[in-house]
C-alpha cells in the first residue's frame, strides 16, 4: 500500500501514536496531544443521557467523556488493535475487559469491542466515531 500521500501516512502514524498510548493506559495523554481543539465526537447511541449526549465538540467535552469513563469503569484490561488508514482516516479496533461501577450494569464484568473511525486533518484527529452493539 503506498504511503507517499500526507492523507495515508498522516492517518497512519497518528493511528500508530494513538493506538500506542491507549495500549499504554495513556488515554488523556493521546487525546491532549493528538487532537484538535475542535474535534468532534460521535458515539454509536444517545445512551449517556443529557450529561453526555450521542455527540460532543471540543477537547474539553473529549477530556471530560474520557474522565467520566474510567471514573465508572474498573477496567481490567484493554488491547488497541490497527490502525487501518484510508485516505486522511483511520480504524482502530479496541477491546476492552470492565466492570462497570455505576448504573444498569454496576458491578458487572463484561467484554466490549468497538471499532473507531478516525479523521484527520493538518496532524491532528478532528472527528472521531465509535461502532458497537449494545447487546440484545
Amino acid at each position: 500500500m503506498p504511503t507517499d500521500t500526507p492523507g495515508i501516512s498522516d492517518a497512519l502514524a497518528i493511528g500508530k501514536q494513538l493506538a500506542d498510548l491507549c495500549n499504554q493506559g495513556k488515554n488523556l495523554d493521546a487525546i491532549n496531544t493528538l487532537y484538535a481543539d475542535n474535534v468532534v465526537s460521535v458515539e454509536a447511541c444517545d445512551c449517556g443521557g443529557p450529561d453526555m449526549p450521542q455527540t460532543m465538540t471540543g477537547i474539553d467535552a473529549i477530556r471530560g467523556k474520557n474522565q467520566w469513563w474510567s471514573e465508572n469503569n474498573e477496567v481490567h484490561s484493554g488491547k488497541v488493535t490497527g490502525p487501518f488508514p484510508h485516505d486522511d482516516r483511520f480504524i482502530l479496533i479496541f477491546n476492552y475487559d470492565v466492570t462497570a461501577k455505576c448504573g444498569p450494569m454496576a458491578g458487572n464484568r463484561m467484554q466490549m469491542v468497538e471499532a473507531g473511525l478516525f479523521t484527520t486533518e493538518n496532524g491532528k484527529i478532528t472527528k472521531e466515531e465509535f461502532f458497537y452493539h449494545m447487546g440484545g
